[in-house]
């Protein structure tokens, strides 16, 4: 279908151009077909930290290590990332099946989100996307006996902190580390963060699909339940890693069904976002554009190139610089529905824990946290400038 516009991308850094176009290639063609124009003053230092950055060094080294217009040590840095990553991957399927052997023999089932079922079933190849976790989700009720068989395979869980128990609906999934075999597990009840709506564990369940390429067949999501999944999970971190988008460009070689993607979207009220991830794929990866999209899906998808135009990361817990974080805050407000703006304002003014840390009361004042809660996430704000 033909793009009603077109992108700015020019402030995307040249590096990170170069990068998309070496993916866009097939692996057989090699890079021949990238200009010499594209080539020229090309920071080849940035050009390893924008691989690293956005998790592709894996798929791009797939697709340049037969060329001889890249400089050899940038290949070379990029080879021995590409083993390590082959290391890690064949260690997360290993204990991913071990784990999803456990659950179904304790009577969980299980969903695995990401990880080695994505590389597996997108790129038909573990060692070409890179992970650092797995991501599993169960039915809530069971979060108790998961949690024990976590326990007794040697996983130590990070605790939820919260002053009202309010994790339920304010969080989707509890964090696990193996000391041992340094393997981090996230187990879901959810597969978004808040008061979002989201087909429920029965729905995904009875639409799921099998992946064979391992020795113990693992669950993951239906096609389409797949697509709207990685759709809002990329727009929540502003697509801020180049891999997201490129896990929805391989998931549209697949054949989907548009019509129950779009209704899914309507019904979960997440159209605009699934059509600012059809843009921004279709734009930057030249993947076929199903539908015409509404001119706010246009600026939507605009208003994640900034992420694309620096370095920005979401997920070292380190807080962002003050003008990053009030666009970022702008931002996703931009991608919710007027319902979801709501309920994003109702969790926001809810306390946290670190509203406890700002200020400690006795449990008998905890309710004074609500009218405090303003003045306390401005005093954090203020600190963390200093």
């Amino acid at each position: 279908m033909k793009n009603q516009f077109s992108l700015n991308l020019s402030s995307v850094p040249k590096e990170l151009k170069l990068i998309i176009e070496i993916i866009k290639i097939e692996e057989e063609k090699g890079i021949q077909e990238i200009s010499e124009d594209l080539l020229e003053n090309i920071n080849w230092e940035e050009f390893l930290q924008l691989a690293m950055h956005h998790r592709v060094y894996s798929l791009l080294y797939s697709r340049m290590n037969k060329t001889s217009k890249i400089p050899s040590e940038v290949v070379q840095s990029l080879n021995r990332k590409y083993q390590k990553n082959i290391f890690k991957m064949l260690s997360l399927s290993g204990e991913m099946e071990q784990i999803c052997r456990i659950f179904g023999e304790s009577q969980i089932k299980s969903l695995v989100l990401k990880g080695p079922v994505l590389a597996a079933d997108l790129y038909g190849d573990l060692s070409l996307r890179t992970s650092r976790d797995l991501d599993i989700l169960i039915p809530f009720k069971d979060l108790s006996k998961a949690d024990q068989v976590l326990t007794n395979l040697g996983y130590e869980k990070e605790e939820l902190q919260t002053l009202f128990n309010d994790w339920k609906w304010k969080d989707h999934h509890i964090s696990y580390y193996h000391p041992k075999k340094q393997m981090h597990i996230e187990i879901h009840w959810k597969m978004h963060p808040g008061a979002s709506k989201e087909p429920d564990f029965k729905e995904l369940w009875a639409r799921k699909r099998t992946c064979t390429h391992f020795s113990h067949s693992v669950y993951f999501l239906g096609r389409e339940d797949l697509f709207l999944f990685l759709a809002l999970h990329g727009a929540r971190h502003g697509w801020s890693r180049l891999r997201w988008l490129i896990d929805i460009h391989q998931l549209m070689k697949q054949n989907l069904n548009w019509d129950e993607i779009f209704a899914l979207s309507k019904k979960y009220k997440s159209t605009q976002v699934e059509e600012q991830a059809l843009i921004l794929s279709s734009q930057l990866l030249n993947s076929y554009l199903p539908k015409t999209v509404k001119v706010r899906s246009w600026k939507l998808a605009q208003s994640a190139i900034f992420y694309y135009e620096r370095m920005i990361n979401l997920h070292n817990g380190d807080p962002l610089p003050l003008k990053l974080e009030r666009y970022h805050m702008m931002y996703l407000m931009s991608l919710k529905s007027l319902s979801s703006k709501f309920l994003f304002i109702i969790s926001f003014l809810f306390p946290t824990y670190k509203d406890k840390e700002t200020l400690k009361l006795p449990r008998t004042f905890y309710f004074l946290y609500f009218p405090l809660r303003p003045v306390l996430v401005t005093v954090r704000k203020i600190t963390s400038l200093k």
